[in-house]
């Protein structure tokens, strides 16, 4: 059984596994075999069970990339002894007991949820103009067009959801801290990353460096992989 873990990808709200499309052929080129998770963004609960599904159809050790709400994701399963790390892409990691809006709560709203939309069913997903504006302005306009038109709404509920375990307390994490977030505010960026105890790297660009930055995202989680063999 190979030591090399299999890099599973858990992408955000108001994206899908899509989103990983620059970042994967990278994780390839250095021999690492790479998973985007399609979730469903309804609750934690069935997100934690379509990333535990991707890690039970691999073999072998396994290392979690979670952007955004991703991170929340992670945090509540990579406690288990075939996750050997942690890489959090602009992303929440709320201890145990705290859900993702709790983290937030010392930190002023953030410009992005100007440009959000709720539905009846209380689903939220970005206009056109918030997706150019707040999460992909760093993008070409025919690429933030094309974001708005593929992303997963998701429940507002999820952000208010504590998770019950902070799988960081027990894996070595790294932490992407996108200097220009407009979705999630850099300083609490910052401070996620200082809290969790992350070997943290900055990186100049909007709430999606997956996508703007590709090269450095997948340097971070080669350096994760090689650290955990």
């Amino acid at each position: 059984m190979s030591s090399t873990p299999t890099i599973i990808l858990v992408h955000g709200a108001f994206a899908d596994g899509s989103s990983w499309n620059r970042v994967i052929p990278r994780l390839q080129a250095e021999g690492l075999a790479a998973v985007a998770v399609q979730n469903p963004l309804v609750s934690l609960d069935d997100d934690v069970a379509h990333v535990q599904r991707a890690i039970d159809r691999t073999k072998g050790p396994v290392l979690l990339v979670g952007h955004s709400w991703g991170g929340a994701v992670i945090t509540q399963i990579g406690d288990q002894e075939r996750v050997k790390a942690l890489v959090y892409v602009a992303a929440f990691a709320p201890d145990a007991g705290q859900s993702p809006n709790d983290t937030l709560k010392p930190f002023p709203p953030s410009a992005g949820l100007s440009g959000v939309s709720v539905d009846k069913g209380r689903f939220l997903t970005l206009t056109p103009e918030g997706m150019a504006r707040n999460f992909a302005q760093d993008l070409a306009p025919e690429e933030a067009a094309l974001l708005a038109a593929t992303q997963g709404p998701v429940a507002a509920a999820c952000f208010a959801t504590r998770v019950s375990a902070a799988a960081w307390k027990a894996k070595p994490a790294w932490y992407i801290v996108a200097t220009q977030d407009r979705m999630l505010p850099p300083d609490f960026l910052r401070a996620t990353a200082g809290r969790i105890g992350a070997r943290t790297v900055e990186v100049e660009s909007g709430h999606a460096p997956h996508l703007s930055h590709p090269d450095a995202v997948a340097a971070v989680i080669v350096e994760a992989a090689r650290a955990a063999v």
